[in-house]
């Protein structure tokens, strides 16, 4: 069992939770939240975070970067922990887990509402799962082009707070993709400390993530860029926001603190866990602080 809780990787979970956590907040502004629908969000994301980890420990032993000399945690089927088949039926597993939560989900959050609506999300969700698993597993990982990068912000950000926000509210508000930018970037920086970590192993692989492609010192600049950017989407939607508070500016420390070690550290793996908290400490606030004041 332990082997199998370690290759579900728990210190990606908080960074998974945190658009939901901001969808379900930006709903509870509005006046909008609904628990029932918040807890099934929560473990339909876990779910599909799980399934993600484990066709990411079977794709990227399959394809070559779990080789041995990789830095970071050791992967299950990398170490023999478990077999390929054995992770095979597991992701397989998760995909029914996945099915069974998404459509509870979708059944509670629609039941009163459109049929064209259970329908999209229902679509989105099956995209979802399928983005999951070729990330780099299959034949044509999209991992391996160096294109996680946009599905870590499009399923982080824009997918995860939207989508989220839209099944308490059924509707949209443009305003609301400011925060979804700061998910999916802040999503994106604790890929990019991923990909800055296996540069050596991925470029022996073949596997031309950005780092990979731009050599540490501009993946580094790139970094700060994503972290700065995320910063600033937050502070546009609280001035265009009216109503908004500025509370959560005290989380920023953490983001400079990350990008200082991460540029400094010659393994900014420990910097993974710190900035996946920090995101979710800083969606706390924001949340918390738009809710009480």
């Amino acid at each position: 069992m332990k082997h199998w809780l370690s290759a579900a990787r728990p210190r990606t979970l908080p960074l998974a939770l945190a658009s939901i956590f901001m969808g379900g907040f930006l709903a509870a502004s509005v006046g909008k939240f609904d628990w029932l629908i918040f807890t099934l969000c929560c473990l339909t994301t876990i779910a599909l975070q799980v399934l993600s980890n484990f066709a990411n420990d079977y794709g990227d032993t399959q394809n070559g970067a779990d080789l041995a000399g990789r830095v970071g945690p050791e992967r299950a089927v990398q170490s023999g922990a478990i077999t390929p088949k054995q992770m095979l039926n597991g992701i397989i597993f998760m995909v029914v887990l996945c099915l069974v939560l998404g459509i509870s989900l979708l059944y509670f959050a629609f039941k009163d509402a459109s049929k064209n609506d259970f329908l999209g999300f229902l679509g989105l969700g099956l995209i979802s799962m399928l983005a999951a698993y070729t990330y780099t597993a299959g034949k044509k990982p999209y991992g391996y082009a160096g294109l996680g990068d946009v599905s870590v912000f499009i399923f982080f950000g824009l997918v995860g707070v939207l989508g989220s926000n839209y099944l308490f509210t059924k509707s949209f508000s443009w305003l609301n993709v400011l925060p979804a930018f700061s998910c999916g970037l802040f999503a994106t920086g604790v890929l990019n400390i991923n990909n800055i970590r296996d540069i050596e192993s991925d470029t022996r692989a073949g596997k031309k993530t950005i780092p990979a492609r731009l050599g540490k010192p501009k993946a580094i600049i790139y970094h700060w860029f994503l972290l700065s950017f995320g910063m600033i989407s937050m502070l546009i939607f609280s001035y265009l926001q009216a109503a908004s508070n500025y509370y959560y500016i005290i989380c920023f420390p953490l983001f400079f603190i990350n990008g200082i070690k991460v540029s400094r550290l010659p393994n900014p793996d420990p910097m993974l866990k710190q900035m996946a908290l920090s995101t979710l400490v800083f969606v706390l606030s924001f949340g918390l602080s738009q809710i009480l004041f």
